[in-house]
């Protein structure tokens, strides 16, 4: 097995905080962009108490058209800060992130990392027969859906269709547009001539287009967000550990690899508020070594 450096200090730190209560700690969420947001507002809703370190690597957004090697680097960096911070544990709140990196990182790292694809499986086998699943192409390449929900149940058939235009429409906000719409209707079109009863958001930007996904899909096909069911699968493995905060929670932290300005105004109309975000930078994090 092998772990991240980072620096003395924090380790110290981090060492002290867990004496104090290791309950207290920040919960780390990361995607490339707004698309993780998805998952804070589940975390809201189910785990109101828990504090709140949120990050969007909005620098090297889309991350869906990356290859695995680029991924598995950027998701490195991204948890070896979040553990530099003091995070007790890491949602992977990107789908490709997921597909890609989560194995290895959870080898390299002693916090629990969750990923979206096993819950998002799990989820859409209770719920249908057939499933589609729109996601990143990254993600469809790799196929982690087809394999998880068929060795949930190897009866279940899986279409699986990449999405490359979703994620740079959804942060550039033409969530409205006619031209959205149509993209939409090209990538689900195989989806329904495939006759799917249960469609699995892929890549968490999705939800927020899910009016037109709603309005293209016939009404009976059932819609499964991973985002509800990573959240529900991080309150029992933090109640398995002892590690649900009880106390009143931090304001949440939002922090960007991008522009700070540009990730507060997308983001304001799915949070009820202007938030205040910070820019980090990860380069000194992209130099750290792994342990032998």
């Amino acid at each position: 097995m092998t772990n991240f450096y980072f620096s003395q200090t924090k380790l110290s730190s981090l060492t002290s905080s867990f004496r104090e209560d290791p309950s207290t700690l920040s919960i780390g969420v990361f995607d490339s962009g707004v698309g993780g947001l998805t998952v804070l507002r589940e975390i809201y809703a189910k785990l109101p108490q828990e504090t709140i370190l949120y990050f969007g690597d909005t620098a090297r957004l889309p991350y869906g058209n990356r290859s695995a090697e680029e991924i598995l680097q950027f998701v490195r960096e991204i948890i070896t800060w979040m553990v530099d911070q003091g995070v007790k544990m890491v949602i992977m709140a990107c789908n490709t992130s997921s597909a890609l990196a989560l194995e290895q990182v959870q080898k390299e790292f002693k916090i629990p990392i969750l990923g979206l694809i096993l819950p998002g499986a799990r989820g859409a086998v209770q719920q249908g027969r057939r499933i589609g699943v729109i996601s990143t192409p990254a993600t469809a390449d790799s196929n982690a859906y087809g394999q998880a929900i068929q060795e949930i149940d190897p009866n279940i058939p899986v279409w699986q269709i990449g999405c490359p235009e979703f994620v740079p429409l959804i942060e550039q906000n033409r969530l409205h547009d006619v031209y959205t719409y149509e993209v939409a209707k090209k990538y689900l079109t195989p989806l329904m001539e495939a006759n799917i009863d249960t469609l699995i958001y892929g890549c968490t930007h999705y939800r927020h287009i899910s009016h037109i996904l709603r309005e293209i899909l016939p009404s009976f096909v059932k819609f499964i967000d991973p985002a509800t069911f990573v959240v529900s699968a991080a309150e029992k493995e933090l109640e398995a550990m002892g590690l649900k905060n009880t106390l009143t929670p931090l304001p949440t932290r939002f922090c960007v690899s991008g522009s700070p300005e540009q990730f507060a105004e997308l983001s304001k109309q799915w949070l009820g508020h202007t938030p205040e975000v910070e820019k980090v930078d990860l380069a000194v994090f992209s130099q750290i070594s792994v342990c032998p």
